[in-house]
């Protein structure tokens, strides 16, 4: 599943940047201090994984044409797979499970602006879809799908050292909606908090997940996002989830 990641600036003067992350899908926001770079393009590259009963992995490229933390216009790339378990037909009273495996991708343009409190972003585009099922009864390959993804974001400091961050992604291609919600305080280096997210799509699976998160902790200039937590999906018990976000400048 795509899923985002973020990164924060250390003083009110650097402005966020935008950056690619899905799954959870992923989408990034790198912060750092302005390059002073006017009307030239700049790219980053980001990848991302979500692991638990159900994991994906995204990787991909943000590419801007007024430099990377000026408003304007921005086209995002990414592509991922992974697989989850489903519950299946049930034969003889006993429940069956599936092994559904997913392949995705999408295309998107969109602005972004920025301002003193932190920045808007959205985007917009073209996204498809290849899927196998695997069970008691054999394999099925799906046959291949294609619609419109919707990516909306805002990451905004309410404080010097505080961070929030709301993510919405809707895609029509599987008819799913993927959200998450953070707050951080700056802490050793990184923003320190709680999230949440939710996922549903059109087959009947949604997920609900709470954990805590590191945000925009760095290794030279590679940007990482590692977060921990608990979730529930559809018609299963809970269980532990990680995931791991990086983004760097190319």
């Amino acid at each position: 599943m795509e899923q985002p990641a973020g990164a924060t600036a250390r003083s009110r003067r650097s402005p966020i940047r935008a950056i690619a992350s899905l799954a959870s899908v992923c989408f990034c926001f790198d912060v750092g201090s302005a390059r002073g770079e006017e009307n030239a393009v700049s790219a980053l590259i980001f990848g991302s994984l979500d692991a638990g009963p159900s994991s994906f992995v995204t990787g991909g490229t943000k590419i801007t044409f007024n430099g990377p933390d000026k408003d304007g216009f921005a086209i995002l790339a990414s592509a991922g797979g992974g697989a989850r378990t489903e519950r299946g037909p049930t034969i003889h009273g006993i429940s069956t499970i599936l092994i559904r495996q997913t392949a995705l991708g999408a295309v998107l343009v969109g602005y972004q602006w920025f301002h003193d409190w932190g920045t808007i972003a959205a985007f917009a585009g073209p996204e498809g879809s290849i899927e196998v099922e695997g069970g008691v009864f054999g394999t099925e390959r799906l046959p291949f799908r294609y619609g419109i993804r919707l990516h909306g974001e805002v990451w905004a400091r309410p404080t010097e050292s505080t961070l929030l961050t709301a993510t919405a992604i809707l895609g029509s291609t599987r008819q799913s909606a993927w959200s998450r919600l953070a707050w951080g305080h700056d802490i050793w280096g990184a923003y320190l908090g709680p999230e949440a997210s939710f996922y549903v799509d059109g087959t009947g699976y949604s997920k609900v997940g709470i954990g805590i998160h590191a945000t925009d902790f760095r290794i030279g200039d590679v940007g990482f996002r590692a977060s921990l937590g608990y979730q529930v999906e559809a018609g299963s018990v809970g269980s532990p989830y990680v995931a791991l976000s990086m983004w760097k400048p190319w």
